[in-house]
Protein backbone atom coordinates (compact mmCIF):
# COMPACT_ATOMS: atom_id res chain seq x y z
CA UNK A 1 0.00 0.00 0.00
CA UNK A 2 3.39 2.27 0.55
CA UNK A 3 4.97 2.21 -2.76
CA UNK A 4 5.89 5.31 -2.97
CA UNK A 5 7.98 8.16 -0.47
CA UNK A 6 7.14 11.92 0.48
CA UNK A 7 10.49 14.10 2.22
CA UNK A 8 9.60 16.83 4.05
CA UNK A 9 12.30 19.65 4.70
CA UNK A 10 12.44 20.93 8.24
CA UNK A 11 14.90 23.88 8.15
CA UNK A 12 17.77 22.96 10.36
CA UNK A 13 17.17 19.26 10.63
CA UNK A 14 17.48 16.28 8.06
CA UNK A 15 14.72 15.67 5.86
CA UNK A 16 12.39 13.23 7.30
CA UNK A 17 10.70 10.24 4.58
CA UNK A 18 7.05 10.15 4.74
CA UNK A 19 5.19 7.07 3.04
CA UNK A 20 2.62 7.48 0.46
CA UNK A 21 -0.02 5.33 0.78
CA UNK A 22 -2.79 4.71 -1.70
CA UNK A 23 -6.31 3.47 -1.42
CA UNK A 24 -8.24 1.34 -3.73
CA UNK A 25 -9.67 4.30 -5.27
CA UNK A 26 -9.22 8.53 -4.19
CA UNK A 27 -6.39 10.58 -3.74
CA UNK A 28 -3.22 9.10 -2.28
CA UNK A 29 -2.68 10.13 1.59
CA UNK A 30 0.54 11.18 2.95
CA UNK A 31 1.22 9.45 6.44
CA UNK A 32 2.77 11.95 8.52
CA UNK A 33 2.49 9.78 11.87
CA UNK A 34 6.28 9.87 12.15
CA UNK A 35 6.50 13.63 12.37
CA UNK A 36 6.14 13.48 16.31
CA UNK A 37 9.15 11.52 16.54
CA UNK A 38 10.70 15.05 14.75
CA UNK A 39 9.23 17.26 17.50
CA UNK A 40 6.34 18.83 14.52
CA UNK A 41 2.75 17.81 13.81
CA UNK A 42 0.70 19.14 11.12
CA UNK A 43 -2.05 22.10 11.13
CA UNK A 44 -5.56 21.09 9.37
CA UNK A 45 -8.59 23.21 10.38
CA UNK A 46 -11.39 21.06 10.25
CA UNK A 47 -9.67 18.18 9.11
CA UNK A 48 -10.23 18.99 5.24
CA UNK A 49 -6.76 17.51 4.45
CA UNK A 50 -6.26 14.62 6.91
CA UNK A 51 -7.82 11.04 7.02
CA UNK A 52 -8.36 10.10 10.27
CA UNK A 53 -9.09 5.98 9.58
CA UNK A 54 -8.93 3.40 7.03
CA UNK A 55 -12.24 2.73 6.02
CA UNK A 56 -14.04 -0.22 3.46
CA UNK A 57 -17.12 1.15 3.92
CA UNK A 58 -18.20 4.20 2.10
CA UNK A 59 -16.48 6.24 -0.69
CA UNK A 60 -17.41 9.30 -2.33
CA UNK A 61 -15.81 11.30 -5.29
CA UNK A 62 -17.29 14.91 -4.98
CA UNK A 63 -15.87 16.22 -8.52
CA UNK A 64 -17.22 13.48 -10.52
CA UNK A 65 -20.21 13.01 -8.09
CA UNK A 66 -20.14 9.33 -7.02
CA UNK A 67 -21.47 8.30 -3.90
CA UNK A 68 -20.89 4.14 -3.55
CA UNK A 69 -21.59 2.00 -0.67
CA UNK A 70 -19.49 -0.92 -0.40
CA UNK A 71 -18.55 -0.24 -3.83
CA UNK A 72 -22.48 -0.49 -4.82
CA UNK A 73 -23.54 3.02 -6.43
CA UNK A 74 -25.81 4.69 -4.54
CA UNK A 75 -27.95 5.23 -7.64
CA UNK A 76 -28.30 1.12 -7.88
CA UNK A 77 -29.18 0.88 -4.17
CA UNK A 78 -32.03 3.86 -4.17
CA UNK A 79 -33.58 2.18 -7.16
CA UNK A 80 -33.42 -1.51 -6.89
CA UNK A 81 -32.49 -2.31 -3.38
CA UNK A 82 -34.28 -1.52 0.19
CA UNK A 83 -32.93 0.03 3.41
CA UNK A 84 -32.73 -3.19 4.97
CA UNK A 85 -30.79 -4.32 2.48
CA UNK A 86 -28.29 -1.57 2.38
CA UNK A 87 -27.82 -1.95 5.97
CA UNK A 88 -26.59 -5.19 5.74
CA UNK A 89 -24.05 -4.39 3.20
CA UNK A 90 -22.91 -1.25 4.96
CA UNK A 91 -22.33 -3.49 8.09
CA UNK A 92 -20.89 -7.07 5.99
CA UNK A 93 -19.55 -5.94 2.97
CA UNK A 94 -21.96 -7.45 0.62
CA UNK A 95 -25.40 -7.42 -0.64
CA UNK A 96 -27.24 -10.34 1.09
CA UNK A 97 -28.50 -13.25 -0.73
CA UNK A 98 -32.01 -14.32 -0.05
CA UNK A 99 -31.58 -16.41 3.04
CA UNK A 100 -29.24 -13.88 4.55
CA UNK A 101 -31.80 -11.15 3.91
CA UNK A 102 -34.84 -12.89 5.35
CA UNK A 103 -32.96 -13.59 8.44
CA UNK A 104 -31.36 -10.26 9.18
CA UNK A 105 -35.35 -8.87 8.74
CA UNK A 106 -36.51 -11.09 10.90
CA UNK A 107 -33.69 -10.31 13.67
CA UNK A 108 -34.44 -6.77 13.23
CA UNK A 109 -38.38 -7.09 13.34
CA UNK A 110 -38.07 -8.93 16.69
CA UNK A 111 -36.32 -5.85 18.01
CA UNK A 112 -38.32 -3.78 17.06
CA UNK A 113 -40.04 -2.51 20.38
CA UNK A 114 -38.12 -0.64 23.17
CA UNK A 115 -38.44 -1.99 26.74
CA UNK A 116 -42.01 -0.32 28.54
CA UNK A 117 -40.23 1.55 31.10
CA UNK A 118 -38.92 3.88 28.29
CA UNK A 119 -42.58 5.35 28.20
CA UNK A 120 -41.92 7.10 31.71
CA UNK A 121 -38.71 7.96 30.52
CA UNK A 122 -40.43 10.04 27.89
CA UNK A 123 -42.62 11.48 30.09
CA UNK A 124 -39.50 13.06 31.70
CA UNK A 125 -39.70 15.58 29.31
CA UNK A 126 -41.72 18.79 28.36
CA UNK A 127 -44.06 17.98 25.41
CA UNK A 128 -42.65 21.07 23.50
CA UNK A 129 -39.19 19.46 23.73
CA UNK A 130 -37.17 19.31 20.49
CA UNK A 131 -37.57 15.89 18.93
CA UNK A 132 -33.34 15.60 18.42
CA UNK A 133 -33.24 16.69 22.12
CA UNK A 134 -35.33 13.80 22.98
CA UNK A 135 -34.02 11.45 20.80
CA UNK A 136 -30.74 12.41 22.19
CA UNK A 137 -31.99 11.17 25.70
CA UNK A 138 -33.65 8.12 24.82
CA UNK A 139 -31.10 6.39 23.09
CA UNK A 140 -28.34 7.46 25.54
CA UNK A 141 -30.65 5.72 27.91
CA UNK A 142 -30.77 2.66 26.21
CA UNK A 143 -27.13 1.38 27.55
CA UNK A 144 -29.56 1.48 30.84
CA UNK A 145 -32.17 -0.45 29.63
CA UNK A 146 -30.19 -2.95 27.40
CA UNK A 147 -26.61 -3.63 29.80
CA UNK A 148 -26.52 -7.36 29.08
CA UNK A 149 -24.37 -6.65 25.53
CA UNK A 150 -21.96 -3.78 26.39
CA UNK A 151 -18.75 -5.53 25.94
CA UNK A 152 -17.44 -3.48 23.10
CA UNK A 153 -14.59 -6.08 22.97
CA UNK A 154 -17.24 -9.29 22.39
CA UNK A 155 -17.93 -9.02 18.31
CA UNK A 156 -21.50 -10.83 19.44
CA UNK A 157 -22.40 -8.40 21.74
CA UNK A 158 -21.11 -5.44 19.19
CA UNK A 159 -23.27 -7.56 16.55
CA UNK A 160 -26.59 -7.09 18.97
CA UNK A 161 -26.07 -3.55 19.64
CA UNK A 162 -26.16 -2.76 15.58
CA UNK A 163 -29.66 -4.79 15.59
CA UNK A 164 -31.05 -3.23 18.43
CA UNK A 165 -30.10 0.07 17.29
CA UNK A 166 -31.37 -0.09 13.80
CA UNK A 167 -34.30 -1.99 14.87
CA UNK A 168 -35.24 0.46 17.91
CA UNK A 169 -34.42 3.76 16.01
CA UNK A 170 -38.21 3.97 13.67
CA UNK A 171 -39.77 3.33 17.26
CA UNK A 172 -38.58 5.85 19.33
CA UNK A 173 -38.40 8.71 16.75
CA UNK A 174 -41.98 7.51 16.06
CA UNK A 175 -42.46 8.23 20.35
CA UNK A 176 -41.06 11.18 20.05
CA UNK A 177 -43.50 12.64 17.52
CA UNK A 178 -46.27 10.60 19.24
CA UNK A 179 -45.29 12.43 22.40
CA UNK A 180 -45.17 16.10 21.01
CA UNK A 181 -49.12 15.42 20.00
CA UNK A 182 -50.50 14.47 22.37
CA UNK A 183 -50.85 11.16 20.79
CA UNK A 184 -50.97 7.69 21.91
CA UNK A 185 -47.96 5.80 21.13
CA UNK A 186 -48.07 2.78 17.90
CA UNK A 187 -46.23 -0.29 18.82
CA UNK A 188 -44.53 -1.54 16.15
CA UNK A 189 -45.85 -4.35 13.70
CA UNK A 190 -43.61 -7.13 12.38
CA UNK A 191 -45.52 -7.66 9.23
CA UNK A 192 -45.16 -4.30 7.98
CA UNK A 193 -41.65 -3.34 5.98
CA UNK A 194 -39.39 -1.33 7.68
CA UNK A 195 -40.45 2.17 6.04
CA UNK A 196 -43.96 0.73 6.63
CA UNK A 197 -44.18 0.26 9.80
CA UNK A 198 -43.14 3.66 10.17
CA UNK A 199 -45.34 5.41 8.79
CA UNK A 200 -47.90 3.23 10.75
CA UNK A 201 -46.40 4.28 13.98
CA UNK A 202 -45.73 7.95 13.03
CA UNK A 203 -49.77 7.98 11.52
CA UNK A 204 -51.78 5.63 12.90
CA UNK A 205 -53.91 5.92 16.34
CA UNK A 206 -55.46 2.89 17.89
CA UNK A 207 -59.01 4.68 16.87
CA UNK A 208 -57.72 4.13 13.19
CA UNK A 209 -55.28 2.08 11.62
CA UNK A 210 -55.00 3.50 7.32
CA UNK A 211 -53.18 0.83 4.71
CA UNK A 212 -50.10 2.86 4.32
CA UNK A 213 -49.99 3.91 0.73
CA UNK A 214 -46.96 2.16 -0.98
CA UNK A 215 -45.52 4.99 -2.80
CA UNK A 216 -45.10 7.02 0.41
CA UNK A 217 -43.58 3.93 2.02
CA UNK A 218 -40.93 3.77 -1.36
CA UNK A 219 -40.28 6.90 -0.81
CA UNK A 220 -39.54 6.87 2.91
CA UNK A 221 -37.34 3.98 2.04
CA UNK A 222 -35.36 6.14 -0.55
CA UNK A 223 -34.65 8.59 1.89
CA UNK A 224 -33.58 6.31 4.47
CA UNK A 225 -30.91 5.01 1.72
CA UNK A 226 -29.85 7.75 0.36
CA UNK A 227 -28.93 9.00 3.66
CA UNK A 228 -27.42 5.97 5.29
CA UNK A 229 -23.86 6.96 5.06
CA UNK A 230 -21.86 9.29 4.00
CA UNK A 231 -18.39 8.93 4.49
CA UNK A 232 -16.49 10.80 7.19
CA UNK A 233 -18.74 13.51 7.51
CA UNK A 234 -18.80 15.27 11.51
CA UNK A 235 -21.66 13.04 13.02
CA UNK A 236 -19.61 10.12 11.85
CA UNK A 237 -16.25 11.22 12.86
CA UNK A 238 -18.21 12.15 16.20
CA UNK A 239 -19.47 8.46 16.64
CA UNK A 240 -15.80 7.19 15.93
CA UNK A 241 -14.23 9.58 18.24
CA UNK A 242 -16.70 8.61 20.87
CA UNK A 243 -16.13 5.10 20.60
CA UNK A 244 -12.19 5.11 20.54
CA UNK A 245 -12.67 6.11 24.11
CA UNK A 246 -14.54 2.75 24.78
CA UNK A 247 -18.16 4.06 25.43
CA UNK A 248 -20.96 1.88 24.34
CA UNK A 249 -22.32 2.19 21.15
CA UNK A 250 -25.50 3.83 22.42
CA UNK A 251 -24.02 6.63 23.75
CA UNK A 252 -21.62 6.95 20.49
CA UNK A 253 -24.50 7.00 18.87
CA UNK A 254 -26.31 9.28 20.92
CA UNK A 255 -22.94 11.59 20.26
CA UNK A 256 -23.62 11.57 16.80
CA UNK A 257 -27.60 12.42 16.84
CA UNK A 258 -26.01 15.48 19.06
CA UNK A 259 -23.39 16.65 16.24
CA UNK A 260 -26.07 15.85 13.45
CA UNK A 261 -28.56 18.53 15.22
CA UNK A 262 -26.40 21.29 14.43
CA UNK A 263 -27.69 23.39 11.55
CA UNK A 264 -24.62 22.99 9.54
CA UNK A 265 -24.73 19.36 9.07
CA UNK A 266 -28.24 17.90 10.02
CA UNK A 267 -30.42 20.78 9.86
CA UNK A 268 -30.33 21.65 6.30
CA UNK A 269 -33.61 20.09 4.74
CA UNK A 270 -35.33 21.97 7.73
CA UNK A 271 -32.78 24.95 7.27
CA UNK A 272 -34.74 24.79 3.59
CA UNK A 273 -38.68 24.77 4.80
CA UNK A 274 -37.35 27.94 6.89
CA UNK A 275 -35.87 29.69 3.79
CA UNK A 276 -39.31 29.19 1.73
CA UNK A 277 -41.06 30.43 4.88
CA UNK A 278 -39.06 33.46 4.57
CA UNK A 279 -39.01 33.97 0.95
CA UNK A 280 -43.18 33.43 1.24
CA UNK A 281 -44.00 33.65 -2.25
CA UNK A 282 -43.80 32.99 -6.07
CA UNK A 283 -43.74 36.41 -6.30
CA UNK A 284 -40.57 37.14 -4.38
CA UNK A 285 -38.30 34.48 -5.51
CA UNK A 286 -36.19 36.82 -7.93
CA UNK A 287 -35.41 39.00 -5.21
CA UNK A 288 -34.40 36.61 -2.97
CA UNK A 289 -32.37 35.05 -5.88
CA UNK A 290 -30.80 38.32 -6.34
CA UNK A 291 -30.09 38.70 -2.56
CA UNK A 292 -28.30 34.88 -3.69
CA UNK A 293 -26.27 36.60 -5.48
CA UNK A 294 -25.11 39.29 -3.51
CA UNK A 295 -21.71 38.85 -2.05
CA UNK A 296 -22.46 41.53 0.64
CA UNK A 297 -25.92 39.87 1.64
CA UNK A 298 -26.03 37.35 4.41
CA UNK A 299 -29.09 35.95 2.88
CA UNK A 300 -28.26 31.51 1.28
CA UNK A 301 -30.29 29.77 -0.81
CA UNK A 302 -30.40 26.59 1.56
CA UNK A 303 -30.92 23.46 0.08
CA UNK A 304 -28.07 24.16 -3.54
CA UNK A 305 -24.74 23.37 -3.65
CA UNK A 306 -22.76 20.73 -1.79
CA UNK A 307 -19.58 21.12 0.44
CA UNK A 308 -18.30 17.93 -1.23
CA UNK A 309 -19.94 17.85 -4.46
CA UNK A 310 -18.29 20.09 -6.49
CA UNK A 311 -20.24 18.73 -9.70
CA UNK A 312 -24.15 17.43 -8.39
CA UNK A 313 -24.99 15.25 -5.69
CA UNK A 314 -25.58 12.03 -7.06
CA UNK A 315 -28.60 11.42 -4.19
CA UNK A 316 -30.36 14.47 -5.66
CA UNK A 317 -31.22 13.14 -9.28
CA UNK A 318 -32.79 9.91 -7.15
CA UNK A 319 -34.54 12.30 -4.51
CA UNK A 320 -35.79 14.73 -7.50
CA UNK A 321 -37.88 11.33 -9.16
CA UNK A 322 -39.04 10.30 -5.87
CA UNK A 323 -40.23 13.68 -4.87
CA UNK A 324 -42.41 14.39 -8.41
CA UNK A 325 -43.79 10.89 -7.67
CA UNK A 326 -44.75 11.59 -4.22
CA UNK A 327 -46.25 15.02 -5.26
CA UNK A 328 -47.93 13.14 -8.20
CA UNK A 329 -49.45 10.50 -5.50
CA UNK A 330 -50.64 13.26 -3.18
CA UNK A 331 -51.95 15.80 -5.64
CA UNK A 332 -51.33 18.39 -3.03
CA UNK A 333 -51.93 22.06 -3.54
CA UNK A 334 -49.89 23.67 -1.14
CA UNK A 335 -48.31 27.20 -1.73
CA UNK A 336 -44.56 26.55 -0.16
CA UNK A 337 -44.75 22.80 -2.43
CA UNK A 338 -45.14 25.25 -5.26
CA UNK A 339 -42.88 27.74 -4.49
CA UNK A 340 -39.90 25.16 -4.01
CA UNK A 341 -40.96 23.83 -7.26
CA UNK A 342 -40.88 27.33 -9.05
CA UNK A 343 -37.43 27.74 -6.49
CA UNK A 344 -35.81 25.02 -8.54
CA UNK A 345 -37.27 25.81 -11.70
CA UNK A 346 -35.51 29.26 -11.52
CA UNK A 347 -32.53 28.45 -10.12
CA UNK A 348 -31.70 25.43 -12.29
CA UNK A 349 -31.87 27.54 -15.56
CA UNK A 350 -29.70 30.53 -14.04
CA UNK A 351 -26.30 30.68 -15.70
CA UNK A 352 -25.03 31.78 -12.05
CA UNK A 353 -26.28 28.73 -10.54
CA UNK A 354 -25.41 26.83 -13.14
CA UNK A 355 -21.56 28.08 -13.97
CA UNK A 356 -21.48 27.33 -10.09
CA UNK A 357 -22.71 24.02 -9.80
CA UNK A 358 -25.21 25.21 -7.39
CA UNK A 359 -27.58 22.47 -8.29
CA UNK A 360 -30.58 21.29 -5.94
CA UNK A 361 -28.79 18.59 -3.42
CA UNK A 362 -30.36 15.64 -1.54
CA UNK A 363 -31.74 18.17 1.58
CA UNK A 364 -33.83 20.35 -0.67
CA UNK A 365 -35.91 17.42 -2.08
CA UNK A 366 -35.75 15.80 1.33
CA UNK A 367 -37.42 18.36 2.43
CA UNK A 368 -40.26 19.03 0.26
CA UNK A 369 -40.96 15.00 0.36
CA UNK A 370 -41.29 15.16 4.31
CA UNK A 371 -43.24 17.93 4.26
CA UNK A 372 -45.85 16.72 1.57
CA UNK A 373 -45.93 12.98 3.80
CA UNK A 374 -46.91 15.28 6.59
CA UNK A 375 -44.22 14.78 8.66
CA UNK A 376 -43.39 18.04 10.65
CA UNK A 377 -40.33 20.00 10.64
CA UNK A 378 -39.06 19.34 13.59
CA UNK A 379 -38.95 16.16 12.96
CA UNK A 380 -36.92 16.07 9.62
CA UNK A 381 -33.02 15.82 11.49
CA UNK A 382 -34.65 13.16 13.57
CA UNK A 383 -35.49 10.93 10.55
CA UNK A 384 -31.96 11.79 9.36
CA UNK A 385 -30.74 10.21 12.30
CA UNK A 386 -32.69 7.53 11.99
CA UNK A 387 -31.28 6.70 8.99
CA UNK A 388 -27.90 7.41 9.23
CA UNK A 389 -27.61 5.16 12.33
CA UNK A 390 -27.28 2.13 10.01
CA UNK A 391 -23.74 3.79 8.72
CA UNK A 392 -22.81 4.97 12.21
CA UNK A 393 -23.02 1.51 13.49
CA UNK A 394 -21.22 0.55 11.08
CA UNK A 395 -18.47 2.81 11.36
CA UNK A 396 -18.00 1.70 15.01
CA UNK A 397 -17.95 -1.70 14.34
CA UNK A 398 -15.47 -1.31 11.43
CA UNK A 399 -13.52 0.68 14.32
CA UNK A 400 -13.62 -2.16 16.81
CA UNK A 401 -12.86 -4.95 14.45
CA UNK A 402 -9.58 -3.77 12.62
CA UNK A 403 -8.42 -1.95 15.73
CA UNK A 404 -8.02 1.53 16.65
CA UNK A 405 -6.62 4.62 18.90
CA UNK A 406 -8.01 6.61 21.07
CA UNK A 407 -8.77 9.56 19.11
CA UNK A 408 -6.28 13.16 20.48
CA UNK A 409 -6.24 15.86 18.01
CA UNK A 410 -3.07 18.09 18.50
CA UNK A 411 -3.46 22.15 18.61
CA UNK A 412 -1.32 25.38 17.87
CA UNK A 413 -0.89 26.99 21.32
CA UNK A 414 -1.30 30.81 21.33
CA UNK A 415 -1.88 31.77 24.62
CA UNK A 416 -0.25 33.23 27.33
CA UNK A 417 3.47 31.70 27.80
CA UNK A 418 4.36 30.98 31.86
CA UNK A 419 3.25 34.01 33.85
CA UNK A 420 3.33 33.40 38.43
CA UNK A 421 0.45 33.64 40.31
CA UNK A 422 -0.71 37.25 41.29
CA UNK A 423 -2.61 37.57 45.00
CA UNK A 424 -5.95 39.22 44.53
CA UNK A 425 -4.72 42.24 46.15
CA UNK A 426 -2.34 42.91 43.34
CA UNK A 427 -3.95 42.37 40.86
CA UNK A 428 -5.07 45.57 38.48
Amino acid sequence: MADKKAQLIIEGAAPVELPILSGTAGPDVIDVRALTNQGVFTYDPGFMSTAACESKITFIDGDKGILMHRGYPIEQLAEKSDYLETCYALLYGELPTAEQKAEFTGLVKNHTMVHEQMKSFLNGFRRDAHPMAVMCGMVGALSAFYHDSLDNNNPQHREISAIRLIAKMPTMAAMCYKYSAGQPIMYPRNDLSYAENFLHMMFNTPCEEKKINPILAKAMDRIFILHADHEQNASTSTVRLTGSTGANPFACIAAGIAALWGPAHGGANEAVLTMLDEIGDVSNIEKFIAKAKDKNDPFKLMGFGHRVYKNFDPRAKVMKQTCDEVLSELGINDPKLELAMKLEEIARNDPYFKERNLYPNVDFYSGIILKAIGIPTSMFTVIFALARTAGWIAQWKEMYAEGYKIGRPRQIYTGYTQRDYLPLDQRK
